[in-house]
């Protein structure tokens, strides 16, 4: 896609969708202060970011909120660390998951950079949320309360819901994604992520706005939708299981690849099955 502009998705809420990789961006506007949600792919792209958000909004960030753990959403964060009274919040466990993933792709990319050259990590330096989120809680950023609330394993087990109440606006990270099938990367949970889905829409009214990771926004029923398909996924990976049959020997014609193409599916069926037999 081309880079977007601005768009005003509920009051004083706005997404862009940058490139690489359709990634969604969130401002909630205040009337004292900015928060920004996710911080995009490297130190060059958060800085763009961060002069895109000086020209547009002209005021300052205050807060910084990563939505979960993965490169395109937090590499960026050293950048927004860097900046006076902006303290980052993220899930509790965005530590733990950078040491067992980020963090060694990252040192085998910065050791090798032709691996994947695409990535521009050289300048890259891990940098967590320093205000961790262990359990749901409400801030007030810029004069706009903001509340944070740790999901249990999906996408992955650093997931965070961002929900700002005066609008009814949900920014949900990976955890749904419109621009394309839910990914299944790095320390991905395929059968609780239905499970995840359906404890949200317990909180999702009709009429809500939903900010995917990726992509346009959407509303209930897409989530709804998303959370069956999530659910044919994971029902899929434990009836194979059960009848020893890889995903190499499900037909072609199954249901499942009409939602996703196999290749996709690989990561799903390897660290689901690993989490059946944990």
């Amino acid at each position: 896609m081309t880079e977007s502009s601005w768009l005003e998705v509920g009051r004083g809420v706005f997404q862009r969708r940058y490139d690489p990789m359709d990634v969604s961006v969130i401002v909630v506007v205040g009337p004292t202060g900015l928060t920004v949600v996710d911080t995009r792919n490297n130190p060059a792209e958060a800085d763009e970011l961060i002069q895109d958000i000086a020209v547009r909004f002209q005021l300052p960030i205050v807060a910084v909120v990563n939505t979960h753990a993965h490169y395109d959403h937090t590499f960026g964060n050293q950048s927004f660390a860097a900046l006076p009274s902006a303290p980052i919040y993220g899930h509790h466990l965005i530590d733990r998951h950078y040491a067992e993933y980020e963090g060694p792709r990252l040192a085998v990319q910065q050791a090798d950079p032709s691996r994947e050259p695409d990535k521009r990590w050289a300048d890259v330096v891990l940098t967590p949320p320093g205000v961790p989120v262990a359990a749901p809680f409400s801030v007030v950023a810029g004069g706009r309360t903001i509340e944070l609330i740790p999901l249990d394993p999906g996408h992955t087990d650093t997931d965070l819901a961002v929900f700002i109440p005066d609008c009814r606006v949900w920014l949900l990270g990976d955890v749904v994604e419109e621009s394309g099938p839910p990914m299944f990367g790095s320390g991905s949970y395929p059968l609780g992520w239905p499970a995840v889905l359906e404890g949200l829409l317990q909180m999702i009214q009709p009429g809500d706005i939903v900010v995917p990771g990726h992509g346009a926004v959407v509303h209930r029923d897409f989530v709804l939708r998303q959370r069956d398909s999530l659910q044919k996924v994971a029902d899929t990976i434990r009836s194979c299981a059960a009848a020893g049959i890889s995903l190499d020997e499900i037909p072609g014609d199954h249901a499942l690849f009409t939602l996703w193409p196999r290749a996709m599916l690989e990561s799903a069926f390897a660290q689901g099955g690993a989490q059946l037999g944990s």
